[in-house]
């Protein structure tokens, strides 16, 4: 590398404004590279809401790489969330361990390392796993994404529409899957047939394959992703009295058998944000940054209007101040819809071992600005931390490619202790009696098989309306009965916005 590109990487990578540092510029030969300290390479705060992208072959470093990001956040008062796929990132709450390994990386990189941990609070999908349950209703999850989950074709997904229509008309609150399972079997028996012909475009095959679905669905376990207490987004929106950002960890090892309910889950908080926060326009740093791990679990076998749909909430979610990065194996792994949205990238090694790899690393290398790096051979020849990164100035312009030695994190690089992880759930202030609720419904059943919707078929009164489902990205306005606690959940200064003491884990309103 000569000296003018090291230059001109340190000049196009300086800022004014906060920023998150990732590490050194690295120049030489693949087998003998040599990191330069004083040309440090960061990504300002400020850009954060242009999303991004954390790419590389499995054993590059990407988790390494998020959970640098989240420390950083965190410590810069940002908010964030992130799924953890396979436990690693809840050593985000512990102090890291001092090792010749991390001494060696802090010295080249020009990095001050000390041990630190931070705050998190931790979740877990239907109470599958350790943490804080996070479920969803039926009703907010809305058709789209459920039929995602369900594998409905087109004309069957549209059907499905027409039964949440229906529940809307006739007042009925889907809060789980026996509720809308009532509906499809009152709809598809001789008392709902009147009402089935009035839906015009369900026919009653279409139904049956429906119910079948939401049967086979129930039948693997997933009754408990759906139902109350129904996650309040506010909670992944906190601060602490020290001024970090709360990590929200979505523990996920115990569902790793269900990729595409985990993530269409994730897919509908970042819809539920989007709805919830306020306009801000460009803003000095995010109010919340969303993490979203093994990407392409997202977009398998998604429809269009699926795809066109998350295409869409990422490119408005940016004016709410929130900054989302998809994380995943390669680039190609996202639609060209979405990857052309995220002006941030950083890309770990990649491997071409077969003619499909080769053709992915040619479309990846095409992807980045012109530089002096011959691309095509360097991101196959990284070491373990070390990525090529391009992401927007304080200006909005592409910095110049470096090749980048990533910095090592300050907590704990593995899985924290499980009897600290459990003190800390324990410990957490959110519990049933904090989580919003469905009151219009009572839930008190004669039976615990029993659905409250299924009791108030028959004379339900058409004028009774409950809260709309979401189309992914447009969700009619909450039911008093289900207003937040907190009236502004984006805004982390004066009112009603909790604010977490980390030492003690108290809380307190200010």
């Amino acid at each position: 590398m000569s000296t003018e590109q090291l230059d001109a990487i340190r000049s196009g990578y300086a800022t004014t404004g906060a920023a998150m540092h990732l590490g050194a510029a690295v120049s030489g030969a693949s087998t003998s590279p040599t990191a330069h300290p004083d040309v440090q390479v960061s990504l300002p705060l400020s850009v954060l809401n242009r999303h991004g992208l954390v790419a590389g072959a499995t054993g590059t470093g990407k988790t390494k790489t998020l959970q640098l990001m989240a420390e950083q956040l965190s410590t810069a008062g940002v908010p964030v969330f992130l799924a953890d796929m396979k436990g690693d990132l809840s050593g985000l709450g512990a102090p890291g361990a001092p090792s010749e390994r991390t001494s060696q990386r802090a010295a080249d990189v020009g990095q001050t390392w000390e041990a630190a941990g931070f705050p998190v609070e931790f979740f877990s999908l239907g109470g599958r796993g350790s943490g804080i349950p996070m479920r969803a209703t039926i009703t907010d999850f809305g058709p789209m994404l459920l039929s995602k989950v369900l594998g409905l074709n087109a004309i069957q997904t549209s059907s499905l529409g027409l039964v949440f229509h229906y529940a809307d008309k006739r007042g009925l609150p889907l809060l789980d899957l026996k509720d809308l399972r009532a509906v499809v079997q009152h709809l598809t028996s001789d008392e709902g047939k009147a009402d089935l012909k009035e839906l015009g475009g369900l026919s009653s095959a279409t139904a049956g394959v429906i119910l079948r679905s939401l049967i086979a669905f129930s039948d693997q376990g997933a009754d408990v992703f759906f139902g109350e207490p129904e996650l309040d987004t506010a909670d992944l929106l906190r601060t602490c009295e020290d001024g970090r950002g709360l990590i929200s960890c979505l523990e996920l090892p115990a569902v790793q058998d269900r990729p595409a309910m985990f993530s269409t889950f994730l897919m509908w908080l970042l819809a539920d944000l989007f709805q919830d926060l306020p306009e801000v326009g460009d803003v000095d740093k995010p109010k919340l940054v969303f993490f979203f791990d093994e990407a392409h679990l997202l977009f398998d076998d998604a429809s269009k209007e699926f795809v066109d749909q998350i295409e869409q909430t990422v490119r408005l979610i940016r004016s709410k101040g929130v900054g989302v990065f998809f994380v995943t194996q390669s680039p190609r792994d996202v639609p060209a819809g979405v990857l052309g949205q995220l002006g941030n990238r950083v890309q770990h090694a990649l491997r071409a071992f077969t003619p499909e790899d080769e053709k992915a690393l040619r479309a990846t290398v095409k992807t980045f600005p012109k530089s002096e790096y011959d691309l095509g051979e360097l991101l196959t020849s990284l070491g373990i931390g070390e990525a090529v990164v391009t992401v927007l100035s304080e200006r909005g312009v592409p910095t110049p490619v470096a090749w980048t030695r990533m910095r090592a994190p300050q907590s704990l690089m593995a899985p924290m202790e499980e009897a600290r992880m459990q003190e800390v759930i324990a410990a957490s202030p959110l519990g049933p009696s904090t989580r919003r609720r469905w009151t219009g419904s009572p839930r008190t059943r004669s039976s615990p098989h029993a659905s409250p919707v299924q009791a108030r078929l028959p004379r339900a009164a058409p004028g009774r309306r409950h809260p709309r489902r979401i189309d992914l990205h447009h969700k009619a306005a909450r039911s008093p009965s289900r207003s937040r606690r907190t009236p502004n959940p984006a805004v982390n200064g004066p009112g009603n916005v909790r604010t977490r003491a980390c030492s003690s884990r108290s809380w307190r309103t200010r």
